[in-house]
């Protein structure tokens, strides 16, 4: 029997949970110990998680793995099948898999070891590889079905300016003129789509046991990889003054091979669209950031 974590309970996850949810949060010992009759599985050690998954480190014929749990409603098929799409190339290796009950059997990593932990001249330039790994060719005949990364482009662009005209031009106008030709710009580049992680952050990447920075939960879209560099830059922006953003935003582009002008387009996009939709939801802590990164990334030089 496991216990589970009294910071998992704590997670804003279940702050507002169903009966169904509170249930399987009441009943994850017991279903750590079906799993493991199930699947021929060991505890190995205390639980870790995440906001929403439980995962335990458990040994099956005496290789070490990580049985990883999730709630009801979540879309663990998404993230078995960007699992498998990847292969484990550059992503945790799926071992088994009940995508119907939420649960994944993945390698074992190590849970000390995330980039987010390693000082920025490492952890900008590993990630910057990872991404690169990630982009693998991913036409429709390859990953049907998925979502590419324009789509967002089309569907939320003709909205922003109305949004910021509804909040009273909360900023320059000059930002929003940035970002619709920054949209020109992604809608008019054509080129063989790539694998896209939509979720890359540092706390994602951890050690595996060969030493290699890998991926766990994944997103996976199609498109340009580009999109990727201002997420990632924002996950450490705090850690920056503003002169060092481009910077650092330029050592996320050498690092991952991308074209520099379509990855400040997606960055002038990405955090303008998020800069509208954080003033339209009461953000606080948020905007003043996004306008942060903005100005750093249009000053001159």
């Amino acid at each position: 029997m496991i216990e589970v974590p009294a910071t998992f309970r704590a997670m804003p996850r279940w702050w507002t949970a169903t009966a169904a949810e509170q249930a399987w949060l009441d009943t994850l010992p017991r279903q750590v110990g079906a799993w493991c009759a199930r699947w021929g599985l060991t505890v190995d050690g205390p639980p870790r998680h995440g906001s929403n998954a439980l995962v335990v480190p458990v040994r099956r014929d005496g290789v070490p793995a990580a049985l990883r749990l999730a709630p009801p409603g979540d879309d663990v098929a998404s993230l078995s099948a960007a699992l498998r799409f990847w292969g484990g190339h550059g992503v945790v290796a799926e071992l088994d898999a009940d995508t119907g009950d939420g649960a994944l059997l993945l390698e074992r990593l190590d849970a000390d070891r995330s980039l987010l932990r390693e000082p920025l001249d490492v952890a900008f330039h590993e990630i910057g590889q990872v991404a690169r790994r990630l982009s693998v060719p991913a036409g429709d005949d390859v990953a049907p079905g998925v979502r590419h990364t324009s789509d967002d482009v089309a569907e939320l662009t003709p909205h922003l300016r109305s949004a910021w005209e509804r909040l009273g031009r909360p900023f320059d106008g000059a930002v929003l003129d940035a970002a619709e030709d920054a949209a020109t710009t992604i809608l008019a580049t054509r080129r063989d789509p790539v694998a896209v992680n939509a979720d890359l952050h540092f706390d994602q990447v951890l050690r595996d046991t060969g030493g290699r920075w890998v991926v766990v939960d994944p997103v996976l879209r199609r498109g340009d990889a580009e999109r990727t560099a201002v997420e990632v830059l924002w996950h450490r922006v705090d850690e920056m003054a503003d002169r060092e953003i481009p910077y650092w935003f330029d050592v996320l582009v050498e690092s991952a091979a991308l074209d520099a002008d379509l990855a400040r387009a997606w960055a002038l996009w990405r955090v303008t669209d998020y800069l509208v939709w954080g003033l339209e939801h009461g953000l606080t802590l948020d905007p003043p950031r996004c306008a942060r990164v903005l100005a750093a990334l249009a000053a001159p030089g």
